[in-house]
This record gives C-alpha cells, sequence and structure tokens, in this order.
C-alpha cells in the first residue's frame, strides 16, 4: 500500500514536506498526534525512546506532545505527513 493510500484509508489528508541534506530540526513538539511516511531519501527522528531512521515507505508515528527533533540525511528527505487531533 502507498503512503498515499494508507492516509486515506484513515481518513487523513497529509500535507508534503522536503528538505536538503543534512538539514536538522531542533527539538520541539506538537499538540496533535503526527502520523508521517518518508517517500524518498531519508531522515532520522531523535526521540526520548531513541532515534527512528526512517527510509521511503517507513512510518512514524508520534504522540501528542513527545519531543523530537530530526537530522535528514545525505541526499535530502521528502515526507507526507498528517495530524490526527
Amino acid at each position: 500500500m502507498d503512503a498515499r493510500a494508507a492516509f486515506e484509508e484513515e481518513g487523513l489528508v497529509p500535507e508534503i514536506w522536503s528538505n536538503g541534506a543534512g538539514f536538522v530540526y531542533g527539538r520541539h513538539s506538537h499538540p496533535f498526534h503526527k502520523v508521517l511516511y518518508c517517500t524518498e531519501g531519508s531522515i532520522v527522528f531523535h526521540t526520548p525512546d531513541g532515534d527512528h531512521a526512517l527510509e521511503p515507505g517507513d512510518r512514524l508515528d508520534l504522540p501528542p506532545e513527545t519531543p523530537h527533533s530530526a537530522t535528514v540525511g545525505p541526499d535530502g528527505v521528502t515526507c507526507l505527513e498528517a495530524r490526527r487531533d
């Protein structure tokens, strides 16, 4: 199943985003459940539970208020992301 179909099956509407190689997201959190799929490249999310490396086809669910940061891989990254309130 592709990422868009997975979102649709869950009734979620994804947005697409991407960043270049080596981009770093500082530590932050969200007040909502975040669902994302990596579609191109790679990214590592750093959470209190450890690191989560995503490559194309991988999914990550972040519960509300989960502190996280992220580091984009050497070829950049593109992800589809939706929020579940």
